[in-house]
């Protein structure tokens, strides 16, 4: 039975050309809704002057692919840098602009609203953000069903940021702050079994796991290696890629490097991306000038590259909610070493395709990762195992799960 083509609104507080992994996989979902034959409309932050000039030069996919299709349509929202982050956006108060209006004109038959407590305003404590639920207003006058995507383990940045004293002083008010955020929408998605268990018990509701969260398994694998952009470079490489965030714990991968140089002689690290504490982990790497190399950001073929030629992927973030750079590496088929984290483990099968560690333990880290790169028949086994367990969350796979997922909802309505 042929399926009736769906107009789908998609409302995302990040896209192109923010780099994060929100922008990325947002984009990717709009292009294969849109190849399914689906009218998608895109509200999308905007870009403007006021952003670090770098941020609008960046390489990656975004508006300009989406409108090769005719059955694309978007609105950008106006913005303002994020008060603690200033290249990425936050929307301007609903005073300024009409989540409503907007829906109105293309009259959706389902909205899907990306990274929901962001676009409210809890990234900067609400201090800026929209400042009332999106997509609720017109859920209400026309019944029309609104669902969430959870991208960003919130509640994990707040201890982090806080710190654990704060953070017990406030903790006592946020189930009702989750709740608040959540029962405004008719369901809330999580990618991870472990955060949903995690949020349901801190009054996430109603809200279900849905793996929507993949990787493009054709982009990114092990072939890659053909754009190695180090090619005369032999030494075993870790690698990062990510923002240069406090959050990410970038720090903790220069304490971790000696004690594996310690253990593997002419190892080298690679750091790609950018980010508010660039600075500081550059001037920190140059204790290892040899050893440690800062890259910058980097896109299209060249990071394909990057992911394909390294023997070990390297992450320290305890934040993470099913990591974007994770999937990349382990589809690369490149082993992961990664702390322990609420949905970490639902990638990382513990000595099959890597290891988990103790992020506060940089020997810990160390010895696993000398583990893999001092024993090239694991390293082999692992390799293979990361890039066929990864094969269930390929994005084809996830987006079919996530276009079910909407006929379903919809047929619940009739």
């Amino acid at each position: 039975m042929t399926k009736q083509p769906l107009r789908i609104a998609i409302i995302t507080s990040l896209y192109a050309p923010y780099l994060t992994g929100v922008s990325v996989a947002v984009h990717q979902r709009v292009c294969w809704l849109l190849k399914q034959g689906h009218e998608v409309f895109l509200i999308h932050p905007e870009y403007n002057q006021n952003y670090p000039a770098h941020v609008g030069k960046r390489s990656m996919p975004g508006i300009e692919e989406a409108k090769l299709y005719p059955n694309f349509s978007s609105y950008a929202f106006p913005t303002q840098p994020l008060i603690f982050y200033r290249s990425l956006p936050q929307p301007l108060n609903y005073r300024h602009w009409s989540d409503t209006e907007q829906l109105q004109k293309f009259r959706p038959d389902i909205v899907v609203v990306e990274e929901a407590p962001q676009l409210r305003g809890c990234y900067s404590m609400f201090l800026q953000g929209y400042g009332k639920p999106v997509g609720v207003e017109y859920g209400r006058l026309t019944g029309t069903p609104i669902i969430t995507l959870f991208h960003t383990d919130i509640v994990a940045y707040i201890r982090y940021y806080l710190g654990s004293f704060i953070y017990n002083l406030i903790k006592p008010i946020i189930p009702w702050s989750t709740k608040q955020l959540s029962q405004v929408y008719d369901y809330n998605f999580f990618s991870s079994r472990e955060q949903l268990t995690r949020y349901r018990a801190l009054g996430s509701y109603p809200s279900e796991y849905l793996p929507y969260q993949g990787v493009d398994c054709d982009r990114f694998q092990p072939d890659n290696i053909r754009y190695n952009p180090i090619p005369h470079d032999d030494r075993p490489i870790m690698l990062f890629v990510g923002r240069i965030t406090a959050e990410k714990n970038v720090t903790k991968l220069i304490d971790i490097y000696p004690y594996v140089a310690e253990l593997v002689p002419n190892v080298h690290l690679v750091i790609i991306g950018t980010g508010p504490i660039d600075g500081e982990i550059r001037r920190r790497a140059q204790a290892f000038v040899d050893g440690i190399t800062v890259w910058g950001e980097s896109h299209g073929t060249e990071l394909l590259g990057w992911y394909a030629r390294a023997n070990v992927f390297v992450n320290p973030s305890v934040t993470e909610n099913f990591c974007t750079a994770n999937n990349e590496a382990l589809a690369s088929g490149t082993p992961v070493v990664a702390a322990y984290a609420p949905s970490t483990a639902e990638q990382v099968e513990d000595g099959i395709n890597g290891f988990l560690a103790d992020a506060d333990q940089p020997q810990d880290f160390a010895q696993k990762i000398a583990t893999i790169l001092n024993n090239p028949g694991l390293q082999t086994q692992m390799s293979q195992k990361a890039r066929e367990l990864i094969l269930e969350f390929d994005w084809n796979v996830c987006s079919q799960k996530f276009e079910d997922k909407l006929y379903e909802i919809l047929a619940e309505k009739l």
